[in-house]
């Protein structure tokens, strides 16, 4: 089965939006004056995760616009061809099955089917590792865990074992690995005791450039810890779906668990790519987390476009991207365990979205992907967000709040969420510069004073919000949440009329890296350009 993408004028479309957004005086504080019941009329619920975009610059016809849009792209018939294997990677010529990977109940198809095994394989290691049966070359059980991997295998994994922290009841310490740059795999070994330490070398080629040298140094430092090579495979299990090559390194077959091109890696976490986290937090956790995503996959699914929650998000962030020109989003988690979500997000978003050309590559005339950013509250506050409030640029926000607490310190959760609160609050509401005048002429500034100072102090306001509230920072609603983001991403894809699903431009780099370390030592060849060959011979 392949998809078609509907033959539709963005350009067009774009242009009406534009035009709506030309005849209104979009002021957040009007729009709330006019309608006391914003924030009810403009609010909906999904899997655990209520959304409030009141705080956006929308009216009745703005939404009308947008969503006749999705429906003139046939954007209900797209979901269901990505949620039913249709080849929406057309550039690669594969489906985008992450949602197979967390189905839930008796597998129905091939693809349901090996998700199976790979989860009951995962299941039977779980159990070993935490059993203890399950050695090092010493005969010492596992405690130590190092996961090695890059991008989607190591994102993923990585942001959800921070966030479900308080899970991890296995006694097991579960570490990361990624960066080519050898401080990252040394300083996590430094205390690290060999006999203890299982490693992960998760990658689908199990030739990425990264990993594969972090193994080898991983696996050599083994060695000269005492493990002779028989004992090799005791300390590393792979997650790729180069068999041969896993085997050569010393890995046995049946500790090897399976990758599919059908999945992405910036939506690997749901396969055996998620086995620190089933190791960490145990495998129920893992499942619970699998079953949250599947939540959200059923609400994108069946829900009108209306009350759709990632699609809502996608046509707002489609909106400001096209028409009032945003180039950056702004993700700020007001919880501290979720402090990678920004990172884990922004692979998501970027590398899916930060395409030139359409599905049948034509190069566009509009704007795609956005920069993605932010960081957990209330740390940002003390940073960046001066820029939010004050900056010139336009850059939307989403604030996500965990409704119940996730430490037993509940007034400061209290503060917590009333910062995140606030924060929203200020950026819509702002401060005008009479006002500012008024309350330094009320704090004892003189009137020439206040005058002076009153720019400075002004707020613009009028810069738009989504609020996200999680009612608990669990495996199901996390799972809930990272499926929002990627149905969101999804949508993005289709209203923009693109390919989210590959990613050919991080293949150059990684072509010239290879000539580049070939070059060291040598003469850098004469069609290099002047700054690559003085770089080359001065770091060399």
């Amino acid at each position: 089965m392949t998809t078609e993408t509907p033959t539709v004028d963005r350009t067009a479309a774009i242009a009406r939006l534009q035009s709506h957004k030309e005849k209104h005086k979009w002021s957040l504080r009007e729009l709330f004056s006019a309608s006391p019941d914003r924030a009810r009329a403009l609010s909906t619920e999904a899997a655990g995760i209520y959304l409030d975009y009141s705080k956006n610059h929308l009216r009745q016809e703005t939404l009308d616009l947008l969503l006749g849009f999705a429906e003139d792209i046939e954007l209900r018939q797209q979901i269901q061809e990505l949620l039913a294997g249709a080849t929406v990677n057309n550039t690669e010529h594969r489906p985008a099955l992450h949602t197979a990977l967390r189905f839930q109940g008796e597998p129905r198809t091939e693809h349901e089917q090996a998700v199976a095994d790979c989860r009951e394989q995962m299941r039977r290691f779980v159990e070993q590792v935490h059993s203890k049966s399950w050695t090092g070359f010493s005969g010492e059980p596992i405690h130590h865990v190092v996961n090695i991997g890059i991008g989607g295998s190591d994102l993923g994994p990585r942001m959800v074992m921070e966030a479900l922290r308080p899970c991890n009841k296995n006694a097991l310490s579960v570490h990361f690995v990624a960066n080519i740059d050898g401080a990252d795999l040394s300083d996590t070994l430094a205390t690290l005791p060999a006999e203890n330490t299982l490693f992960i070398v998760a990658s689908k080629s199990f030739s990425t450039l990264e990993t594969r040298q972090n193994a080898l140094s991983a696996r050599q430092w083994m060695l000269d810890a005492g493990c002779r090579e028989d004992q090799l495979a005791q300390h590393f299990v792979a997650v790729s779906s180069n068999i041969v090559a896993a085997q050569d390194f010393g890995i046995a077959a049946e500790n090897i668990f399976p990758m599919w091109s059908w999945v992405g890696g910036r939506y690997s976490l749901w396969s055996a790519i998620g086995l620190p986290i089933a190791l960490g937090c145990g495998f129920d956790a893992y499942e619970q987390l699998l079953a949250g995503a599947h939540s959200m996959d059923r609400h994108f699914a069946e829900a009108p476009l209306s009350d759709n929650v990632p699609v809502l998000m996608a046509l707002i962030h489609f909106w400001y991207r096209q028409c009032w020109h945003t180039s950056s989003q702004v993700v700020l988690p007001y919880a501290q365990r979720l402090a990678k979500f920004p990172a884990w997000l922004q692979q998501l978003d970027m590398e899916s979205l930060g395409k030139g050309v359409d599905r049948d590559g034509h190069h566009l005339n509009y704007p795609t992907g956005s920069v993605i950013w932010g960081a957990e509250g209330s740390n940002g506050q003390h940073s960046f967000h001066q820029l939010l409030h004050q900056g010139t640029d336009l850059i939307p926000a989403d604030f996500i709040a965990v409704r119940q607490p996730t430490s037993e310190l509940e007034e400061q959760h209290r503060w917590l969420l009333a910062c995140c609160i606030s924060q929203s609050q200020a950026l819509l509401q702002g401060k005008s510069q009479q006002e500012a005048r008024e309350e330094l002429e009320a704090q004892g500034y003189t009137h020439r004073e206040a005058h002076a100072l009153a720019p400075h102090k002004a707020v613009p306001g009028n810069r738009p919000s989504n609020t996200l509230v999680v009612e608990k920072l669990d495996p199901h609603h996390l799972g809930a949440l990272l499926a929002l983001y990627e149905h969101k991403v999804f949508t993005m894809g289709c209203l923009l009329g693109i390919n989210p699903f590959d990613q050919w431009g991080v293949e150059l780099g990684k072509l010239l890296g290879n000539a580049v370390h070939e070059a060291i030592g040598k003469e850098a060849p004469a069609e290099w350009d002047g700054s690559s060959r003085e770089l080359l011979a001065r770091l060399f």
